[in-house]
């Protein structure tokens, strides 16, 4: 339900101020099949799933010009934080700070280009309570994105480090309300050139 002075919709948050070190290059920036740069398409998935009623925003590192002029035209709003240099984690709670009003926050990956636009809509629609936390499931796998509701803002923007809210995840275990999904590309994320060249098409 959206309230007074809130934006409408979830908040969709798209991580892309790693270093990729194991990746040999910046592998948001690697061309997938049809030479899209990876975190391009991740990018278009997010904005294409939340539609009007969501917005999104990526965060990014100071320095990242190239990648910052590759997202120009996804239409996915850039953030440049100092912070997210320490890692995902203080990336995530750069961007749930900027935007503590949210009713709540979808969490994607930038080197997550295969994540099917309906698993994001699947998410971010069962965002309907303060306190939801939220997964997609493949084959009993838990992917990405996760969805927070508004309840979890003082958490998440506490998060510093790399490990991103994996530790919350776990602490919060039996709350998380499981999205069973036929994606398996919730679950594939690209960490070397070998990952990137045995990536499926993107889902619709």
């Amino acid at each position: 339900m959206q309230r007074p002075g809130t934006e409408p919709g979830p908040l969709g948050i798209l991580l892309c101020a790693g270093f990729g070190r194991g990746f040999g290059g910046d592998k948001l920036l690697a061309p997938l099949a049809d030479g899209t740069p990876v975190a391009v398409a991740s990018a278009r998935t997010l904005v294409a799933a939340l539609g009007p009623l969501g917005r999104a925003v990526a965060v990014l590192r100071p320095g990242q010009q190239a990648l910052r002029s590759a997202l120009a035209d996804t239409g996915i709003a850039l953030l440049s934080s100092a912070a997210a240099v320490e890692g995902m984690g203080a990336a995530l709670a750069a961007a749930v700070q900027a935007h503590a009003q949210a009713p709540g926050w979808v969490v994607a990956l930038g080197d997550m280009p295969c994540v099917a636009k309906a698993t994001v809509r699947q998410v971010a629609a069962a965002l309907v309570h303060d306190d939801a936390l939220v997964a997609p499931f493949h084959q009993g796998r838990r992917g990405h994105p996760v969805g927070f509701g508004r309840h979890w803002g003082p958490q998440l923007t506490s998060l510093g480090g790399d490990e991103g809210a994996r530790a919350l995840l776990r602490q919060q275990e039996g709350r998380l309300i499981h999205i069973a999904v036929d994606d398996p590309g919730c679950l594939l994320d690209v960490d070397t050139p070998q990952d990137l060249a045995g990536l499926p098409p993107p889902a619709g």
